[in-house]
């Protein structure tokens, strides 16, 4: 398949960093083809993942260690924080801004934060088989249990500890 006109221009302007701070407005997944220098480039990468978190694909090691250009991007689509660096990818902040748009992000999650009560929380209620990468402990924790099966009721009995399968308030939330 031939390259969109678009492309064609965008691998034409490596190196042409006002053409990419334009194009990104409407079009940001071409940061692909900009040169290293312009993919570093803060404002050109923050202008790229408001419109399109995705772009953070193509940015530097620098910017996605940095958080305002991750907390922008897991804005507009949580599951990018996969691109951030692992220092990132541990700052709650981050994994809560992520979760409130994709559950799926606990799966990227640092151990810890599989361990934390408002991170897990909201990416069960947002999808709730992601509990099974929660920490063993929350499995085991009432309130994440009841959020996960409201929300995914039998998809997530699995994932719950043994013990809070026989408790009476969740089989009551199952049979509704």
């Amino acid at each position: 398949m031939a390259d969109s006109p678009e492309i064609i221009e965008a691998k034409e302007k490596t190196n042409d960093r006002e053409f990419y701070l334009e194009r990104v407005k409407t079009m940001p997944i071409l940061i692909e083809w900009a040169n290293d220098e312009i993919r570093d480039d803060k404002e050109v990468i923050l202008t790229a993942v408001k419109i399109d978190g995705g772009a953070l694909e193509f940015a530097s090691d620098r910017l996605k260690d940095d958080k305002e250009v991750i907390i922008t991007a897991v804005s507009q689509a949580g599951w990018t924080c996969c691109y951030a660096s692992d220092k990132l990818k541990g700052d709650k902040d981050v994994l809560l801004t992520a979760a409130k748009n994709d559950g799926q992000v606990l799966y990227f999650a640092s151990k810890e934060l599989r361990d934390d009560k408002d991170v897990v929380l909201e990416a069960v209620n947002n999808k709730p088989i992601i509990l099974k990468y929660a920490s063993f402990r929350l499995r085991d924790d009432k309130d994440v249990a009841i959020c996960a099966v409201t929300k995914g009721k039998n998809k997530v009995i699995e994932y719950i500890s043994p013990r809070l399968r026989s408790d009476e308030e969740i089989k009551a939330i199952l049979s509704e």
